[in-house]
């Protein structure tokens, strides 16, 4: 191997791990995937996520770790996050509706937190049905939505009426715009601060796929797309 092409691939490997390093701790851009969040974020919207608001994370290669190099601040009540599913390889868009030490409760699908009823104009609910609650021991209901069995063990039910456990150290609660269809806290529950990846900032790119996708790669089916939808390009989240 010449040294003129050692110098060329010494080079582009510099490149690619600065651009690594980058993604990695300042922005990194996501495209929504499903309905959870509408009519907040639409299915195609293209967002731009600071990483670096909640803290310098870099991720080890071939696994779902990452390690912490600079802690930053940590989401607000109401704020829209980025993060790493933990039931999953894929990055999820949700809101914050609780933090660590909060008290939730949903009562026929109204959002109570620390026992004050909260006004949420961005929630959308598309079924009329209200699933009824399903008495249960507080204490263990706790233990076992903690562990992320909740689902498991009263399925839809949880959905409308929840509750009431407290978020632990460390966690969230998270939860879809729209509230009827949005696999979230509820079913799967609290979220570690670890699996934080970001605050989304603004939509850089939008488009109507004409259907749900599981993945990027099904977004990307152009031949399918219905429009781009201008009208969301550039608007601030």
């Amino acid at each position: 191997m010449s040294k003129k092409l050692k110098r060329e691939i010494y080079s582009w490997i510099i490149v690619i791990l600065v651009v690594m390093v980058l993604r990695a701790t300042f922005v990194e851009a996501m495209v929504i995937p499903t309905p959870s969040m509408e009519k907040t974020l639409l299915i195609g919207d293209a967002l731009l996520v600071n990483r670096f608001l909640y803290g310098v994370k870099i991720p080890v290669p071939l696994t779902n770790r990452q390690i912490p190099i600079i802690r930053g601040s940590s989401p607000k009540r109401g704020h829209i996050i980025a993060f790493l599913s933990p039931l999953e390889n894929k990055n999820i868009v949700k809101r914050c509706i609780a933090i660590a030490g909060d008290t939730v409760e949903i009562i026929e699908k109204m959002l109570y937190v620390n026992g004050t009823k909260i006004d949420e104009p961005y929630a959308v609910f598309s079924d009329s049905n209200v699933f009824e609650r399903i008495n249960f021991d507080q204490q263990l209901y706790q233990k076992v939505w903690q562990k992320g069995e909740l689902y498991d063990v009263m399925g839809v039910n949880c959905r409308d009426n929840f509750g009431p456990v407290v978020v632990p150290k460390d966690h969230l609660f998270a939860m879809g715009d729209n509230r009827d269809n949005s696999f979230d806290s509820r079913f799967w529950g609290p979220l570690h601060e670890k699996y934080l990846l970001g605050k989304p900032l603004f939509v850089f790119f939008s488009l109507d796929p004409g259907e749900p996708a599981q993945n990027l790669v099904e977004l990307l089916r152009f031949w399918k797309w219905k429009a781009i939808r201008s009208i969301r390009i550039g608007m601030v989240i």
